[in-house]
């Protein structure tokens, strides 16, 4: 398994190319967030392996009068992911501005789940065209995105597994999890099969692991029995000093091994691994 860090929300006083080149000199991979907002060139010079970057800027893809935006947004985007090497590419289930709604929705309907599933095997077909995987990440809707509709992570589960295209995902945020659901080392098994890469940070606080009330750790110890192989990438802010929070949450998602996976063929997975 690979570790990946968010270049948005570390080593937040430093240009953001010199903040990808110290995340990516530590041994993880980048995530980033509007690449329109980025020197390219200069990010692509550093050398750094990115994980994932925001993949849409307009519509919603669950509303039928703006999912057309995403798509063409999304479209928009595929060079510059091919660019940089990126992976994945990250929507939401509602157009987001400053992290806010753009247009509130506080009910879902039946509407909203049909031309969010079309919509995403339009996204699909897209990714599978570039060799792309677009991931669709569930939010929070208590704290920091009310009126975000089917935004929640079995809603968005249930989103991706109605689309059925290898090249739809989820992007499993188990912060937000946390905050809208909790009980998740039974949700990332459940996901299992559908995630295309994995989100942290602590509750509350959004910091580092160990700042707050998830046993990352555990969840560490459950993926690596469950045979996760992706990524895990630390959307967080850093509590102190960016470089012990870095090693914070590589020590959270080291597993000290040998880990086994359950069944009754049980045999260890790994001894020491890093995820």
């Amino acid at each position: 398994m690979r570790l990946a860090v968010c270049a948005e929300m570390v080593f937040t006083g430093l240009p953001f190319t010199e903040r990808v080149r110290l995340i990516s000199e530590a041994g993880f991979d980048v995530e980033l967030w509007d690449s329109r907002t980025k020197d390219i060139r200069a990010l692509k010079a550093t050398g750094a392996e990115f994980s994932s970057m925001t993949g849409y800027t307009a519509g919603s893809l669950v509303d039928p009068d703006t999912a057309d935006d995403v798509v063409r947004t999304a479209e928009a985007l595929v060079p510059t992911a091919l660019e940089l090497g990126v992976k994945r590419m990250v929507v939401h289930s509602a157009e987001l501005i400053d992290g806010k709604a753009a247009r509130p929705a506080y009910r879902s309907t039946g509407s909203m789940w049909i031309t969010g599933a079309r919509t995403l095997e339009r996204l699909g077909a897209l990714g599978e065209k570039h060799g792309l995987t677009f991931c669709l990440e569930n939010l929070n809707t208590v704290l920091d995105h009310p009126g975000i509709p089917l935004a929640r992570a079995k809603d968005t589960l249930t989103l991706v597994e109605a689309a059925g295209h290898p090249n739809v995902k989820l992007m499993l945020d188990l912060y937000h999890a946390q905050l809208g659901e909790g009980n998740l080392i039974e949700l990332v098994r459940s996901a299992l099969p559908h995630i295309g890469e994995i989100q942290v940070a602590d509750v509350p606080g959004r910091c580092e692991p160990g700042t707050g009330e998830v046993n990352y750790a555990a969840v560490a110890r459950a993926l690596a029995a469950a045979g996760y192989d992706g990524t895990v990438g630390m959307e967080a802010y850093a509590s102190g000093d960016d470089g012990a929070a870095l090693e914070a949450f590589r020590r959270a998602f080291t597993v000290p091994g040998p880990v086994t996976a359950p069944g009754p063929d049980s045999t260890p997975v790994s001894a020491g691994a890093t995820l």
